[in-house]
C-alpha cells in the first residue's frame, strides 16, 4: 500500500493520540505545555488492514509495538502540538507504506566474456609474479 492509499481508506479513524509534557530544554513554558504527540495504532483490531498485512507488519515493526499489540510512535521536534501530532501522522504513513513495500526480487546474472577474460588475464598476471617470488629458476 502506498501513502496515498493509506489516507485514502480511513485508517485515521484508528489511530488514537495521547499528548504529554515534551522533555528537554526550555523555560516557563515547556512545564506547561502537553506538545508531544503519541500515536497508538492497534494493529490487531484494525479492520481497513487485510490479515496478511498485520502479519508483515508485525514482523516488521515488532520494536515499536508494544505488549498491548499497539503501534506506538511519538514526535515532540516542536513546541506546538498541531504540528507534532501532523508530524507523527505523517511518520505513521511512511512507516506503514514501508513495511507493507514488497521487495524486488533480484535476478541472478552471469559475467561477460569481457569480465571472464580480465578474470582470467588477472590471475595468469597473479600466478607469473607468484612464480618468480619462489626463486627455483
Amino acid at each position: 500500500m502506498t501513502i496515498e492509499q493509506l489516507k485514502i481508506s480511513g485508517i485515521e479513524k484508528e489511530i488514537n493520540f495521547a499528548f504529554a509534557k515534551s522533555g528537554g530544554k526550555g523555560g516557563q513554558h515547556v512545564n506547561k505545555t502537553e506538545s508531544k504527540a503519541e500515536l497508538y495504532f492497534n494493529i490487531g483490531e484494525s479492520t481497513i488492514l487485510p490479515e496478511f498485512s498485520k502479519k508483515i507488519i508485525y514482523e516488521k515493526l515488532k520494536n515499536r509495538i508494544n505488549d498491548k499489540g499497539e503501534l506506538v510512535l511519538a514526535d515532540e521536534t516542536s513546541r506546538s502540538q498541531h504540528t507534532n501530532k501532523a508530524n507523527v501522522i505523517e511518520k505513521f504513513y511512511e512507516l506503514i507504506a514501508a513495511a507493507l513495500k514488497q521487495k524486488k526480487k533480484r535476478r541472478p546474472t552471469k559475467p561477460s566474456k569481457s569480465s571472464k577474460a580480465k578474470k582470467k588475464s588477472d590471475k595468469i598476471h597473479h600466478k607469473k609474479i607468484k612464480a618468480l617470488r619462489r626463486g627455483d629458476f
